[in-house]
């Protein structure tokens, strides 16, 4: 959308003259002028999750200014010769700001001077005066709009990390921590109180590693288990034990682990397919994202995708997600023989109808613009629930899952947390190209999953 705006030449500008601009003070602004400045001062900055305890910069505050010389009074054309500043309050995050301008003298040479000052919702903030270059020529212009910022932050995450930190730390079998990477995650879980891991290893391997890499293991308990399939059996029998809550993979191929936890004799399924669900923290989209399945089953046929469903919903209900919207993706959203996928997604669909799939809404086939974006879907003319409102995207086969949840990582700059759900305790599959948000994040999900399953919690 574009309007245009109008300046005032020097020959109409008259004493007395006012204009006003109002902005709300986002925390996301502090971290941008913190780039964009280099200052970055901890007084001025919200804290991880959003806070917006932090003092918005002074300097930042008195460039709202600008706004109203630049757009409004005179407008387009205008050129900054001076401004003097009183800073009398302080602005947070959060706050409707007003600029306000007041011509109080024309000068020779086009220049004009003003009274300036910003308002708060707690009185005057800064005030000072302005003398500009107003335009020779009044201008037109259209006001488009201006290239979008997305600031890398995961607040979503971070509201999971503080729903998880109030529960019990779950006991958890830790498969094969043999390597500084697989240390890492457990270790830092533990300082959030999230887990309370049990490593499962060699452990002369497991000493050594952790010294390679500058970590204190010895408030954990180490079990004695070199090979990595007797560690994992050792695993699951600790589940039906009792003595651990959920499993973690440390280094060793998942297949070995996936398959003690998958046998049918002894293993940890409960009747229902195991899946894996990511869960993904997007920059600049309001909620979480959930991508399922993208590691575990490679080609899913339609009883399997039902399980993957299922699986998905539930974990979203531990989340916080009362009712999640379940967009099941093909290449197109209307129903065409010749894509198997979109068949599957219209009985799915109907399924979730009938009450087979339960606790959330479903709806497909849509392709991956409607299934997350409103505009599309309305342009699309799709009627929906579902269409461009998703919290999880149920993909048709492994590769596109995972092709999805790697794209929105490494273009995205989204955090990928994520467990495998569907057998007796939640398993937690971290990879060593995951950063510590990453791995904090699939531990919390992890924890919350159990609680809700489990009626763990302090």
């Amino acid at each position: 959308m574009t309007t245009k705006i109008s300046s005032l030449c020097y020959d109409d500008l008259a004493v007395g003259m006012t204009a006003q601009e109002t902005r709300i003070c986002r925390a996301d602004d502090l971290f941008v002028f913190a780039n964009a400045s280099g200052n970055f001062n901890p007084m001025n900055l919200p804290g991880d999750d959003g806070r917006a305890e932090a003092a918005a910069p002074s300097m930042w505050v008195a460039s709202l200014i600008s706004a109203v010389l630049g757009v409004r009074l005179p407008g387009p054309g205008t050129l900054y010769l001076s401004q003097t500043l009183d800073f009398i309050g302080r602005a947070r995050a959060g706050e409707e700001l007003t600029a306000h301008a007041k011509l109080i003298e024309k000068m020779d040479g086009n220049r004009v001077k003003f009274e300036t000052w910003v308002d708060g919702p707690e009185g005057r903030v800064v005030e000072g005066e302005a003398v500009v270059l107003a335009p020779a020529q009044s201008l037109t212009m259209e006001r488009g709009d201006i290239p979008g910022l997305t600031v890398q932050r995961h607040v979503h995450f971070d509201r999971l990390l503080q729903m998880a930190e109030v529960l019990d730390p779950i006991p958890t079998a830790v498969v094969a921590p043999e390597s500084p990477d697989a240390l890492a995650g457990p270790i830092l879980a533990a300082q959030h109180t999230l887990i309370d891991p049990i490593l499962i290893g060699d452990p002369d391997r497991i000493r050594a590693e952790a010294e390679k890499g500058g970590l204190d293991i010895s408030a954990f308990r180490i079990i004695a288990e070199p090979d990595h399939k007797a560690a994992a059996a050792r695993a699951v029998a600790m589940i039906h034990s009792g003595e651990a809550h959920a499993v973690m993979k440390g280094d060793l191929h998942t297949d070995i682990l996936l398959g003690q936890v998958v046998k049918s004799d002894g293993g940890l399924r409960v009747g229902r397919r195991l899946s894996h669900v990511f869960v993904m923290d997007v920059p600049g989209l309001p909620h979480l994202l959930m991508i399922t399945d993208a590691a575990i089953n490679i080609a899913p046929d339609l009883p399997t995708k039902v399980d993957i469903i299922q699986n998905a919903i539930d974990l979203a209900h531990a989340l916080g997600i009362e009712e999640p919207r379940v967009a099941v993706l093909s290449a197109v959203e209307v129903v065409n023989p010749a894509i198997p996928s979109t068949l599957d997604a219209a009985v799915l669909s109907k399924m979730a109808e009938r009450g087979q799939i339960r606790g959330g809404l479903v709806d497909g086939p849509l392709a991956m613009d409607n299934a997350i974006d409103l505009d599309a879907a309305r342009i699309k003319g799709i009627q929906s629930l579902v269409a461009g409102r998703a919290d999880i995207l149920m993909a048709p086969n492994l590769e596109a899952g995972n092709m999805i949840a790697k794209e929105l990582t490494f273009l995205a700059h989204a955090e990928a947390g994520g467990i495998v759900i569907g057998a007796k305790c939640p398993i937690i599959l971290t990879s060593r190209a995951d950063n510590e948000k990453a791995r904090l994040a699939s531990c919390a999900i992890a924890a919350l999953y159990a609680a809700q399953k489990g009626g763990l919690g302090k």
